[in-house]
């Protein structure tokens, strides 16, 4: 049975930064639905590109130190009722949802011969994870999962893994379970993925992708109304052009129904 790596001294992810020439697969994962969605993501790419799965888990530092104001309280999401909100409670929180993600991990990569680890830290999340990325891996990010610890909308801090992140990130939408389609792209922006492997390849041999679109270049606004009822395939975008649609429309990718890979 696997066992979660200790996590480290607060602030400092555990184990080494990446820094390695081979491709891994990195999962963030917070126990809820959403992120575990995800994460059969990344073990079915993970597997069929033969990579390293990592899964991380990070103990929110913001919010352990959070409990420590004697105003502090939570707020149930269906109810909406307040409870003092302790360092105990808090800790015993995190041990339950790390026990979930540890299960979640183990259920997912049964039966499959993948190299996996679960990578646990405590500290700010988007550094914790910036530590464990390479330019070489692939982070894969559950759309609505992150969105739920910092409202509706894509939080600022899912944005800003997704545009300071030194590797290619997969934001993974588990509301709209995706089928084969192709693999759109801007004119003019064909970029090769991590694993190595050309679009041609990639659209040929990934199960996801079937073919290529060419998209001309369009707006946020545009590219909303395009991509409004499409249910298959996936969106690959430089981080450029991504933050230039982020500029016209900050929820551009909330609302965006198809995974969206976006590539340095």
């Amino acid at each position: 049975m696997m066992t979660p790596e200790e996590p480290a001294a607060e602030g400092q992810a555990s184990g080494t930064s990446a820094d390695q020439d081979e491709t891994r697969v990195l999962a963030l994962l917070d126990a809820s639905r959403q992120s575990l969605a995800a994460l059969s993501a990344a073990v079915a790419l993970a597997d069929d590109v033969r990579a390293e799965l990592v899964a991380l888990f990070v103990e929110d530092l913001d919010l352990i130190h959070s409990a420590a104001f004697p105003f502090s309280c939570e707020v149930g999401a269906s109810t909406g009722l307040a409870r003092p909100l302790s360092r105990s409670d808090l800790e015993a929180s995190l041990a339950r949802q790390l026990q979930r993600v540890t299960q979640a991990v183990e259920a997912a990569v049964a039966g499959r011969e993948l190299r996996h680890r679960l990578q646990v830290s405590r500290g700010r999340v988007v550094s914790e994870a910036l530590a464990q990325a390479g330019p070489g891996d692939v982070l894969v990010l559950g759309k609505a999962g992150l969105s739920a610890r910092w409202g509706a909308r894509l939080g600022s801090t899912s944005h800003s893994l997704i545009l300071e992140a030194p590797c290619t990130v997969i934001i993974w939408d588990e509301r709209h379970p995706p089928s084969p389609g192709p693999l759109r792209y801007f004119r003019g922006q064909a970029p090769r993925l991590p694993w190595g492997e050309s679009l041609e390849e990639i659209a040929h041999d990934a199960p996801l992708f079937r073919g290529r679109e060419e998209l001309a270049p369009m707006g946020a606004e545009q590219l909303e109304r395009f991509l409004a009822r499409s249910r298959s395939g996936a969106l690959l975008v430089s981080r450029e052009t991504l933050s230039r649609l982020i500029d016209q429309e900050p929820d551009v990718l909330a609302r965006i129904p198809i995974p969206v890979i976006v590539v340095p």
